[in-house]
């Protein structure tokens, strides 16, 4: 397994909408190795979920994996969020392409999900709290959507400000 870069933002390819996963890569050893090395680099960072635009891969799927010993690890292959509750929570969020900067930001607290699992089997989801917030933000992703997309205007420029100086501090 390797670990794979993740785009920063503001990289332009982070905003784009990715196309949707054909059948015949489901059988290609190549994508299963992707999915692996996924899973490792999204655990390096630590994070709880990378979705395949992050590291410059333009399909739908997406890793996620909320446990804290690493024992759930779920892959979302062409994710399709089918209900959302009206009940809203507000998590605070970060995302690895935007390090070091958080935000609370208000979604569904409950969602239907539909995937096909890394073997191309499809499977329905109904999840709430955590999990629900971290499959939003990687299906956001997927449609070229960033979590500071979710704030108002003053927070967003507060949140790209931090990141800029987090920058600076990192290369200096």
């Amino acid at each position: 397994m390797a670990l794979l870069p993740i785009l920063e933002y503001p990289h332009p390819r982070l905003r784009t909408v990715a196309d949707p996963v054909e059948a015949d890569r489901f059988h290609d050893p190549a994508f299963h190795r992707l999915l692996d090395d996924m899973f490792e680099t999204m655990y390096e960072a630590p994070g709880i979920g990378l979705a395949a635009t992050q590291v410059d891969t333009h399909q739908r799927f997406m890793v996620i994996d909320v446990t804290e010993g690493r024992e759930q690890p779920l892959v979302f292959i062409n994710p399709t969020i089918r209900e959302r509750s009206p009940e809203l929570r507000v998590h605070q969020e970060g995302c690895l392409s935007i390090p070091g900067v958080f935000a609370d930001v208000t979604r569904a607290d409950g969602i239907v999900v539909e995937a096909l699992d890394r073997h191309g089997k499809p499977f329905e989801l109904r999840v709430d709290g955590l999990l629900a917030t971290c499959v939003q933000h990687e299906v956001d992703h997927l449609d070229g959507r960033l979590f500071i997309d979710h704030l108002s205007p003053l927070k967003r420029d507060r949140a790209v400000k931090k990141l800029e100086k987090l920058r600076k501090g990192r290369d200096s």
